[in-house]
């Protein structure tokens, strides 16, 4: 729902921003976490929700403040917008050890492949997407992280002008 309110501007979140944090959680908990039980045990694991779980209690109850109250406290404004410099590095960390570490198990079930020959004359190697996700981690993780920086900027700034 989160990308489609961003799509018809009910919220100002931009969808290149928010496509790729829901995207990834929902690679995560379906496509490697419920697919790969083997990898649900990882210490990964309790850093990866205790990051998602933080962020989200604190940037729901800001959004509730604001729409509950007409504003939010300066310091929970400060944790909306600063606990990310922390959270996002172990979260994402967490989201790329989890992926990596389930590879060997994608590559032995051979889950969600398509070999050929078949009707529609079509491969797919579930692996080597998850290579594939990997990859996009690297030009992406960065590019959120400073999306939120400047979104940081702009929110403390304004916060001191008023």
């Amino acid at each position: 729902m989160e990308i489609l309110h961003g799509l018809i501007g009910l919220v100002r979140s931009p969808v290149s921003s928010t496509l790729p944090q829901i995207g990834s959680r929902l690679y995560l908990t379906w496509g490697i976490l419920w697919s790969f039980p083997e990898i649900r045990t990882h210490i990964l694991v309790t850093s990866l929700v205790i990051s998602w779980a933080i962020t989200e209690i604190i940037r729901y109850s800001f959004f509730g403040m604001k729409e509950a109250f007409g504003f939010a406290p300066s310091w929970h404004l400060w944790l909306r917008y600063s606990t990310f410099l922390v959270l996002y590095p172990t979260g994402i960390s967490s989201e790329v050890g989890l992926i990596y570490f389930a590879l060997p198990y994608i590559k032995a079930s051979e889950k969600y492949c398509f070999r050929m020959p078949n009707k529609w004359n079509f491969s797919f190697d579930y692996f080597y997407a998850a290579i594939l996700a990997l990859g996009i981690y690297v030009p992406g993780s960065p590019h959120l992280y400073h999306y939120m920086l400047g979104q940081r900027k702009r929110a403390l700034s304004k916060s001191k002008k008023e």
